[in-house]
């Protein structure tokens, strides 16, 4: 089991860092979606998670059931919608408060396990917007383009 559990601390770290950045890169866009289309895309996911959470947690669990997780589920929605600088659709509370404690950064005696934490540094502290390689050529990193 440890290894089960360390293997999702890391997905959950690296979906989080996936999701802030997407969030960051969106924000830099020079070309954005609507509001409403962006809104409409997040309540088309919601909705699909809602029944997928409908038919996976059929029976209720301890402190766990399929209302509970369709509130979270609009949580997690608003606080994308907001990341990506939209209103909240749903105005959801976080039903479930030990969620909030997966997040925090933890301390792990080496000794005892595998480090799953690791420190958010400054990736890109130091960078400048534009870059000269060794020939002298800039490169210069733009959001003016679509995808």
């Amino acid at each position: 089991m440890p290894g089960l559990t360390f293997s999702n601390e890391l997905i959950s770290r690296d979906e989080g860092l996936h999701t802030d950045f997407a969030c960051l890169l969106y924000n830099e866009l020079d070309h954005q979606l609507p509001e409403a289309a962006v809104q409409r895309i997040v309540a088309e996911a919601v909705q699909l998670e809602e029944e997928y959470t409908c038919q996976a947690l059929s029976v209720s669990l301890v402190g766990m059931n399929a209302d509970l997780m369709a509130q979270y589920i609009k949580f997690v929605a608003d606080r994308l919608l907001q990341a990506l600088g939209c209103s909240k659709l749903y105005d959801a509370r976080n039903p479930f408060d030990w969620m909030e404690q997966i997040s925090l950064q933890g301390k792990t005696n080496f000794f005892e396990r595998r480090v799953g934490d690791y420190q958010r540094a400054g990736v890109m502290s130091g960078l400048q917007s534009r870059r000269e390689s060794a020939e002298g050529q800039q490169f210069v990193f733009t959001t003016s383009e679509d995808f």
